[in-house]
This record gives structure tokens, sequence and C-alpha cells, in this order.
């Protein structure tokens, strides 16, 4: 059996701001490896080399947990070609079967360094020794801390390993994630010491003195007892300075780490993720760490055109290729909670890099058509590590050209002029988005590909259902169906305003109708912006129905212009055109050197950039990967909450100093605004007015309030929250 306290959610989402522009979507889809053969058994047999098994992991699934500083990964998928984890105990794989125990998941233990360096002298307020490592396991891309060093069965889902500085004043607080937070309550009057708070969704949990004298900084490690286990170590945070001034009392956090303990994941035999059933938690054949190893238990299929899936948001998505085509797919996690995400490309370590669609899941990618786009190359000789890390300029190139693909549906019939319709059109990926060239095998002007899908979605004439919202402010409404039932009044609008419409006309033969609007787009006539295909209508004597099944789009009121000599942070076009052997698309080059430093973010260009490794001091590894940020919109993270009183604070000193600031002086109250004319009440209508009653006359407004004098502050209370930059 599985028992979960805690719901597995996303990962991977990034804590700290990202260097760069996010790029902005609905959803979030990470990539592994794409595969290619006739089938599931051909694939594992071209692709396993010397052994019998595919595998992905964290060096080429950014889905999976990994630990650039350290190299660490912990999580491994494998489909076998001889039976249950290759054992020939089971049946073989079969076409595009994959059998019981054919896909098995692996994830280890590993020891990693807190984010903050802690040395093996340092002690904590209790004035026991300090570990420097933490165990750590990645589960289905979530980053866990099992309660025991060596055992996978207890597992708290890591929240925070850091080493920023925070400035605290008293009275606000930290939020930890997860419900979690820290609070400097006060500061004793010689500045010395800290009352540290710890509380959950809002209730408060534990608290410390800590105390800073003849110190530069003091630990706080919490620990608890936790589902059995005794003193684990659930919260560390590292005080570093302390402040008391007649304004203000701050406290300076450098390094927090903390494990949801409160949630405990709870692993044994024979549960099941999904897909999968736990065969073992503990030593695993074949790996030096213990862990957690299971097993599809039953036999799956992978289907053209479907996205099968295994456990936790982890799927595989096959393409939708014509019969008798090749099996093509990949390993996909989904992300759609709110939130900021990297995906992150191909680890390099001491040697220059490159990047294309098969070893970085941000640039564009057609798995129905197999077709890609972009590429990156460090074209850089010689020694590539911390001693020499320099890229000189023309040595970072960055290829994109153009291609032609199949709309996401097939149209069969003439647009709504009567002429033919085309059935690809061109485009071309642009730092990991994709663009459409408005000229076919020239990309000096290219419209951001918005909307190209097969979706069926019905839309309801006079009713909050009548739009379809396709993105970037474009939207598609059916106004009205005509009474014989066979037509509908479709308009495309652009931030509320009226853009274009048509009388999609539906009794052809064929049953369905296809507009295509045309514009012409900075100085190119006839350009196809739009294009929606209408499969039926219904006047009935309630509702009024269009039902549409595909739609396409460009952002064409947002053209952008690419010419040589034009700059993308780093790089500069060299070429937009032809780059050789009739292949048209952009080349562009680092105008200048860029040196990749230990522990840094290096960008490149339009939310591109490297991220290098925090190695071992002395160490002249480089370990480092390219990455983009893309952001799910959502409700933005809470500012600092306003403290609850604390519980039982200490008596102040005589003579001692409330830790509070100076009232202010209260503003001068604005003048009342002019009250508006009320309007006229419609006959026997009982107007909604105060005294006096005559609907016209508007009341008097009534003299504002002389402004109370600002009490006293009690003692022990808190100030208002709200440091700068916090």
């Amino acid at each position: 059996m599985k028992r979960l306290t805690a719901t597995l959610m996303a990962a991977l989402m990034v804590l700290t701001v990202f260097a760069g522009v996010a790029s902005a979507a609905d959803t979030v889809e990470v990539r592994g490896p794409v595969y290619n053969g006739s089938d599931v058994e051909s694939i594992v047999e071209s692709y396993s080399g010397s052994s019998n098994y595919i595998e992905m992991n964290a060096t080429n699934f950014a889905g999976f947990y990994y630990d650039l500083d350290d190299g660490l990964e912990s999580e491994y998928l494998r489909i076998y070609n001889n039976g249950k984890e290759g054992t020939n105990d089971a049946d073989p794989l079969s076409g595009d079967k994959i059998p019981e125990g054919g896909l098995v998941y692996y994830s280890v233990i590993n020891m990693t360094d807190y984010e903050y360096a802690y040395n093996e002298t340092e002690i904590d307020t209790d004035g026991d020794e300090i570990r420097t490592q933490y165990p750590v396991i990645g589960l289905f891309a979530e980053e866990y801390v099992p309660l025991k060093n060596t055992t996978p069965d207890l597992l708290a889902k890591l929240i925070q390993d850091n080493d920023d500085e925070v400035t605290l004043r008293t009275g606000t607080s930290y939020d930890l994630g997860h419900g979690y937070e820290l609070t400097a309550q006060q500061i004793d009057v010689e500045g010395d010491k800290v009352w540290m708070e710890l509380s959950k969704d809002g209730e408060f949990v534990e608290d410390q003195v800590v105390d800073l004298t003849d110190k530069n900084y003091a630990i706080w490690s919490y620990e608890e007892d936790v589902a059995g286990e005794d003193d684990v170590e659930v919260l560390r945070v590292r005080v570093t300075d302390v402040f008391q001034g007649q304004v203000d009392s701050l406290a300076v956090v450098e390094g927090v780490w903390m494990i949801d303990y409160m949630n405990v994941v709870e692993i044994e035999d024979d549960d099941t993720f999904g897909e999968l059933e736990v065969q073992t938690t503990g030593n695993i054949e074949g790996f030096d760490d213990q862990g957690i190893m299971m097993w599809n238990d039953n036999s799956m299929t992978l289907d053209e055109d479907d996205t099968e899936e295994i456990a936790e948001g982890l799927s595989f998505k096959t393409a939708d290729v014509e019969s008798g085509g090749p099996m093509r797919f990949y390993l996909m996690k989904e992300y759609t909670e709110p939130g900021t995400y990297e995906i992150r490309g191909e680890v390099f370590e001491d040697e220059p890099g490159n990047w294309t669609y098969a070893n970085f899941a941000g640039f564009y990618y057609d798995l129905d058509d197999n077709l890609t786009s972009e590429s990156l190359i460090i074209d850089k000789s010689g020694t590539f590590d911390q001693t020499s890390s320099k890229i000189n300029d023309t040595e970072l190139i960055y290829y994109a050209n153009i291609t032609e693909t199949g709309f996401e549906i097939d149209y069969n019939d003439k647009d709504t002029d009567g002429d033919d319709i085309r059935q690809t059109y061109p485009v071309i990926g642009l730092f990991a988005e994709a663009y459409v060239p408005l000229k076919n095998d020239t990309p000096d002007l290219l419209a951001k590909l918005i909307l190209d899908n097969d979706d069926e979605v019905t839309l309801r004439t006079g009713s909050s259902y009548s739009s379809y919202d396709i993105g970037y402010g474009y939207e598609l409404t059916a106004q009205q169906i005509d009474v014989e039932g066979d037509k509908v009044w479709m308009e495309l609008s652009k931030d509320g305003e009226f853009v274009e419409d048509q009388v999609v006309d539906l009794t052809g033969e064929t049953g369905s109708a296809t507009w295509s609007y045309e514009e012409d787009v900075a100085g190119e006539d006839d350009v196809e912006v739009l294009r929606v295909r209408v499969t039926d209508v219904f006047q009935g004597q309630v509702d009024s129905l269009a039902v549409i099944e595909g739609v396409w789009m460009i952002d064409y009121m947002n053209v952008v212009e690419i010419e040589d000599d034009d700059t993308f942070g780093e790089l500069e076009v060299q070429t937009a055109g032809n780059l050789g052997n009739d292949v048209y698309g952009i080349m562009m080059w680092n105008d200048n050197s860029m040196t990749l430093d230990e522990d840094d973010t290096e960008e490149i260009a339009e939310g591109l950039a490297f991220r290098t490794a925090d190695v071992e001091s002395g160490s002249d590894t480089l370990r480092y990967y390219l990455y983009k940020e893309v952001t799910i919109e959502g409700e933005e993270p809470a500012e600092p909450t306003e403290p609850t009183e604390p519980t039982e604070p200490t008596e102040p000193k005589d003579n001692e100093t409330e830790n509070v600031t100076e009232p202010t002086e209260p503003t001068e109250p604005t003048e009342p605004t002019e009250p508006t004319e009320p309007t006229e009440p419609k006959d026997n209508e009982t107007e909604n007015v105060t005294e006096p009653t005559e609907p016209t006359e508007p009341t008097e407004p009534t003299e504002p309030t002389e402004p109370t004098e600002p009490e006293e502050p009690a003692t022990n209370e808190t100030e208002e929250p709200g440091i700068p930059g916090f």
C-alpha cells in the first residue's frame, strides 16, 4: 500500500529569481531524449548498445533531480528488452508492448553538502556539533530527505537549502514555503540576541533565543521526533548579525535549511505509484547506495499519437505518424502549478558543449514530423576547464533554420472565399519559441505562433461561452447563428477591439468550412494570420451553438524584424537568409568574449543562459549546462505577514526600551470628493439614498473628522513588516 501524508507536487521550481527573462506559459513540458525506430523493441535494441536497456537519467532528462554543484544524480528510468529488470524471467519486449517488469524506475540516496558551507568545528545553540552533509533522494523529480541516512522508507520533502542573506525587521516573517514561516520576534536591548520563532500555517511550532555574544554568528538547529524517528534535524538557521537601534531592530539570516517534516512520505514494498509498484526499499543490485526500485505491475503499450501515464506526472509521449510510419516517443513531465521552472540541457564537464533539440528540451521540436530548428555550439578547441573557461568572440554560435511543418489538423476543404488552402506552413525556432516567417524562405520578418491545435470547442452565442481565448489578447467570438442553422457569424477581436468578421457557411458538401483570414503585414501582402475550421452549427429554441475544430494563428500585430548586426543579448546576427545548401535561417555568434566562472549564471540571449557549478575548493573542474526559464502565471507569493502576538514574551528589564518604531505623524485627511449626481429613479422605484429623499439633490458631504492622536504602542508590540528587498 502507499501512505502519503502529503501530495507530491511539481518540482524543479526555481526558488530564486532567474537571471534573464522568463517566458510565460500555461503549462511547462520537460522532455527527455527522442527515440526513433520501427517499434519499441527495435528502439531498445538499437539504442542500448552493449547493455540490455535504454536509460533516461538526470543527464538527458531535466525532469529528474540533479545536483550541479556536486554532480549528483539519483533517478533512472530504464526499458529492458529481456524480461523483468532484464533477468529473462518474464516476457521480453514485443512490438510496442512493454511487458510487466520491463519498465524499471530506480532512485538512490546520495550524501550532499548544504548550500551554505558549514565546517565540522561549528556547533549549534545547544553546543552540539553539526553535520556538514545530509542525505537526499529524488522521487519523481522531487527532492526528498530520508529521515534515516541510509534508508529510503521515510522521506520528507526538502523545502529550503540556501545561503541567501536575508534581513528581518522584528515582527516580519520569512516565508520558507509549505506554510512554514520564520519570524524574528524581538532583539534584546544589548543587541546580541534574537528571539526566533518557527510557525506553520500561522500556528506556533517552536522558538529559540539565538545568542551571538562574542560570536560572529550562531546556528539554531531544531530537532524533532518524526514518524517514530528520534532527534531528526528539521530546521537549520544561521544568524550572522543582530542590530538594536532607536528605531529599527534587525536580524540577519544567512543560510536556511528545512524539510517538510509534518508531511512524511512512507514507502513500503508493494506500494503503487501510477503504473509502478515498489519492489525494493534498501539495497539495489547494481547500485552502491541504498534506494528504491519499482517496475510496471502490468504491461503497457505505446500507441501512436498518445500520452501513456507512468507515475506522478511522468509520461511517455508518442508521435502522430502516418500509417506504417516509424515509432517515435520521449519521456516527459508536465507542470501546471504556477511558478517559475528551469528547463536544463545536457550537462558538460571540462569540454565545450553543443546543444540541439536532442539534448535540450528548451529548443523547438515537432515530435509528429520529427522537425528541429535550433542549435547552440561552443566552437572551441583545447583545454576548457576552470583554468581556461573563456569563450572568445565568434566561438559561441547559434543557428535557427526554417522548416516546413503540417497543420495540427488536416484541412481538406476550401476556405470561405472558395480558394484552396495550404497544407503546410513555415516555422522557425527562435530562442526556444516557435515563430512563423511571413515569407516562406526568408527569416527577416517573423510572427510568433500563438496557436495550432485540433481541439474541438463549442461556442454558445449570446453567453459567456461565446468567445474563445486564443491568447495574446486575441479572441474568437460566435456572434450569431442564422435561423436556418447552417451559417455562423464569427468575429476576431484584439484586446476587446473589433478586428475582422466573417459569415462562415456550412451548406457545402463537406459539412464543414474554413475561415482563412489574410492581412497585409509589415509590407507583405496577403499573409494568412488566422485559420478557423467550423464543423457544425446548431440553431435551437433556446441555444445557438457553433463547433470549431482546429484554430491556427500568429501574432501578426507584433512582428519581429531581423537584420544583420542586430543583437540579442550577447549574440549578434551574422546572417538572416541562405545559410548554405539552400537552408534558410539565422546565424548569430557572440560579439564579445565571455567567461564561465565558477558558481555563476552567464546570460546568453532572450532567457537562455549558462549555469556553472560551485565545485570544491582547489578543483579545476568546469561543470555547466544550458538552461531556459519558463513561468506559469498564477498567484503571486504573499507579502511578509503581520506576526501574531508572541505567546510568552519575556518581561522587559528595568529601563529597557521596547523594540518598537516611533509612531509616525498622522497624515492630513484628504478633501472629500464632490458627490456625483444621482440618477433619476424609475416610476414606482424606491431610490436607495439617505436623507434628503429628493433624488436629484445630492447629500451634503460630512465634514472630515479630526485625526486622533496615535496611542503609545503597548508593551511587546511589534513594528510594521516590510524590509526593502525582503
